[in-house]
This record gives C-alpha cells, structure tokens and sequence, in this order.
C-alpha cells in the first residue's frame, strides 16, 4: 500500500518542475486524486491526474474549483502550496511592478489557496498544508529582496497556521519546506560560473533534483509525518551550514 493510498491532493504550481514531480510522486504513492493547479496544462497523463487551469491571485477561480470538489463530496488531503515566481535584481534595481509581481504569487497565492481549503479540512478534522518556502527565505539572497521578503513570510505562516488549524481539535498540520538551489527550469539561465561555487558550498556536491523536494512532500503528506506541525524542513544538502 502506497503512502498516499486513497488520499486527495492539490498542488499549484504543478504543470512543472518541483510541482510536476510532486504530482508524480503522489501518484506513484497510490493518490486517489492529484489536482494539479497551474496556469497552463502540463505534460504529465495519469489516470488520477487531473490538471487545472487557475490563477491563485483570482478568487472566484478558487471559488469555483472549491465548489465544484464540494459538489463531487470529495475532501481534500493535502495542500500543497508550490506556485512561484522570481523577478530577481539589487534593491535599486527592482521596480515597484517587480515587486508586487513577487508578493502577489509567492504570498497572496499561498494565502488565498489556504483560506479556501482550509475550512474544509477543519471540518474533516483533518489535512496537510506543505508550504514550498526557501532557503532565501531563512538566510536571505543578494538580488533577491523580494523573493526573501515572500519566502520568510510563508515561514511565518506556517508558524501561524500551525497553531490556528488545530486549536478546535482538528488534525490539520501545516508544515514548509525550505529547498536550496534545485536543477529546475528556473536556474537553466544561470550561468555555471554561478552554479559551480554553489555546489562547492555544499558539503553534499551538487544542486537538489526535483525529487528531492518531492519525497520531502510525501514525507509531510503522508502518515509517517503525523506528529510534525509547524515545522521548516530544510532539503539544500547542507547549504546552510
């Protein structure tokens, strides 16, 4: 049986990268049903995977994609929060358009997918919300004012769902994830001469797959992780040492 057997999930950002192998990995774990939240179609075909075009900064998208599941009776499981942007330059250089641009997905996105699904899970009495946070989020990044700003505040979410999903008995945990530096289509335009010293920053060699980010999710999705609420799992290979 399969860590995901008969579960229901949502994940945005899906059609790609992190989110594409988290959708996989949820289904290869035996998922009763994968949503997968993007802007566009992905690639991935599952028999259980079903792919949703819809905006997180747009309300009644949310609204209807809630009340068609509510119509279908069917609960959600799992949130996962993954949807994210980069609009990366010093403090001088970032635009008030580049900066509302980061806030909006990277945080409104993640508070509005939340506000929405969390009521359903507290009156199941129970779910698991995975915030995709970072590293630049803990530690910070030059360059990255913005996307720092975004990612701390979804730690600081975390914190506070934490607390607040569970206060009337409920068995809603919301837990993070602070990847480091993952091969993904977002680092395909960074030059190896920046790449290079961020693997020999890490004691572990290498740049994160998106695998690794996925079997962090599962962990967190599933049961094994039953006793972890309101924590930030760092998966960086040791970056931040």
């Amino acid at each position: 049986m399969g860590k995901m057997t008969n579960k229901i999930a949502v994940v945005t950002g899906g059609a790609r990268g992190i989110g594409q192998e988290i959708c996989r990995v949820f289904l290869r774990e035996g998922a009763r049903k994968v949503y997968s939240i993007d802007m566009n179609i992905g690639e991935e075909q599952h028999e259980q995977l079903e792919h949703v075009v819809l905006n997180v900064l747009e309300r009644n998208d949310i609204e209807r994609f809630i009340g068609k599941l509510a119509e279908l009776n069917l609960p959600i499981d799992v949130l996962v929060n993954n949807a994210g942007i980069t609009r990366d330059g010093l403090i001088h250089n970032i635009s008030s358009e580049m900066w509302d641009q980061v806030i909006d997905v990277n945080l409104k996105g993640v508070f509005q997918m939340t506000q929405a699904i969390a009521p359903m899970m507290m009156n199941q009495g129970q779910g698991s919300i995975i915030n995709i946070s970072s590293i630049v989020g803990l530690y910070g990044n030059i360059g990255q004012t913005n996307y720092a700003a975004t990612k701390s505040g979804v730690i600081g979410m975390t914190y506070t769902w934490a607390k607040e999903f569970t206060r009337k008995g409920a068995y809603v945990r919301t837990n993070a994830i602070a990847p480091g530096f993952i091969h993904t289509e977002m680092l395909d335009s960074v030059p190896e001469k920046v790449l290079q010293p961020i693997r020999e920053r890490t004691p572990l060699g290498r740049l994160g797959k998106p695998a690794d980010i996925a079997n962090a999710a599962l962990f967190l999705a599933s049961d094994d992780s039953s006793f972890v609420n309101g924590h930030v799992l760092s998966v960086d290979g040791g970056l931040r040492l």
